[in-house]
C-alpha cells in the first residue's frame, strides 16, 4: 500500500515524469550505440578469428575510441574533461568556447530584440510599412542560414569588420523575426472596444501605445523572445562555422568533426543546449516578475 502510495506520488508529481523519461532517452541511447556501432566491431570479431557475445558487443560498443555514437557515460567523460578538469582560460575548455558563443549570441540578441519591436511598431502604426515590409521580412526567413552566413562573414570580412560582430549579425538575423511577429499580434491585439473608449478621452497615440497596446503586447513579446534567444545560440555557432574561429562551440563542432571525435560533438552539443535552456529559463522568470509587477496572471 505505501508502495502504490510514493509510485502516485512520483508519477503525479512533476519531477517523476522528468525521471522516467529522461531514463526512457537513456537506454534507448544505449541500445543505439550498440546498434550503430556493431557493425565495425563485428567485422573486426571475424577479421580477427574472435568469438563474441552480445555482452561483450555491447561492452565493445560502448568504450570505442571513435564510436560512430557515443554512449551518454562516454559524452559525461568529455564534459567531465573538458569543463571541470581544464582552466576556463584554456583553448580545450568548453567553458572558454562556451563565454566565446554566449558573447556573440546576447549582443545579437539585444540587436534583434531592438530591431524586431522598431519594426512591429512602424508595421502596426504605418499602414505602408503593413503593406510592403511584413512581406518582405516573412521571405527572409525563407534563406537558409547555412548560405546566408558565409555571404555575411566575407562581406564583413572585406570591409575590415571580423570577430564579434559578424556572428552577432547573423543571430541577429535569425532573432528579429519572431520578435517582429510576436510584437505585431500583441500591438494588435487590443479590442477596438478598447481602443475607442481611450479615444474617446481624447488619447493620443503615444498614450494608447504605453497604457494600451504595450502593455498588452508583453505576453507576445516574452513568447517570442524565448524563441528568439534560443535562435540566437544556433545563429552564433553556425556563425563559427564558415568563419573559421577558433574559439566558440562551433569551432568545437568543427573540430570534432575533423578528428573524428564524436564524443566532443556531443559534448559541444549538450553544452550549447544547456546555454539555450538556462537563457529561456531566464527569460521565464524575467516574464514572471513582469507579469507579477503589473498583476497579471497568465
Amino acid at each position: 500500500m505505501e508502495a502504490n502510495r510514493l509510485f502516485s506520488m512520483i508519477i503525479g508529481g512533476s519531477i517523476g515524469p522528468v525521471v522516467i523519461l529522461v531514463t526512457a532517452i537513456i537506454m534507448i541511447w544505449y541500445a543505439g550505440a550498440v546498434y550503430l556501432n556493431s557493425s565495425f566491431l563485428i567485422d573486426r570479431y571475424e577479421k580477427n578469428n574472435i568469438e563474441w557475445s552480445f555482452s561483450q558487443l555491447a561492452s565493445d560498443s560502448w568504450s570505442m575510441e571513435r564510436p560512430v555514437l557515443p554512449s551518454p557515460h562516454q559524452i559525461a567523460k568529455e564534459l567531465k574533461k573538458t569543463i571541470w578538469n581544464q582552466k576556463i582560460t584554456s583553448p580545450r575548455s568548453l567553458v572558454f568556447h562556451s563565454r566565446v558563443t554566449l558573447s556573440s549570441a546576447m549582443v545579437g540578441f539585444i540587436m534583434g530584440t531592438f530591431l524586431g519591436i522598431v519594426l512591429s511598431v512602424g508595421i502596426v502604426y504605418v499602414p505602408a510599412l503593413d503593406r510592403t515590409l511584413m512581406p518582405w521580412i516573412i521571405t527572409s526567413q525563407t534563406i537558409p542560414i547555412l548560405a546566408i552566413a558565409p555571404m555575411i562573414v566575407v562581406v564583413l570580412g572585406s570591409m575590415g569588420i571580423i570577430g564579434l560582430v559578424p556572428k552577432a549579425m547573423i543571430s541577429t538575423y535569425l532573432c528579429f523575426f519572431p520578435v517582429v511577429v510576436g510584437m505585431v499580434k500583441g500591438l494588435r491585439s487590443p479590442s477596438i472596444l478598447l481602443v475607442d473608449l481611450m479615444n474617446s478621452y481624447s488619447a493620443s497615440k503615444v498614450e494608447v501605445f504605453w497604457k494600451l497596446r504595450l502593455p498588452a503586447s508583453l505576453p507576445y513579446l516574452f513568447a517570442s523572445l524565448k524563441v528568439a534567444i534560443a535562435l540566437s545560440v544556433v545563429g552564433a555557432i553556425v556563425a563559427e562555422l564558415p568563419a573559421g574561429a577558433q574559439g566558440g562551440l562551433g569551432a568545437r563542432l568543427l573540430s570534432g568533426s575533423y578528428y573524428g571525435q564524436t564524443s566532443l560533438i556531443w559534448a559541444a552539443l549538450i553544452t550549447a543546449s544547456v546555454i539555450s535552456a538556462t537563457l529561456v529559463t531566464i527569460v521565464g522568470r524575467m516574464e514572471r516578475a513582469v507579469n507579477n509587477r503589473m498583476g497579471l496572471q497568465i
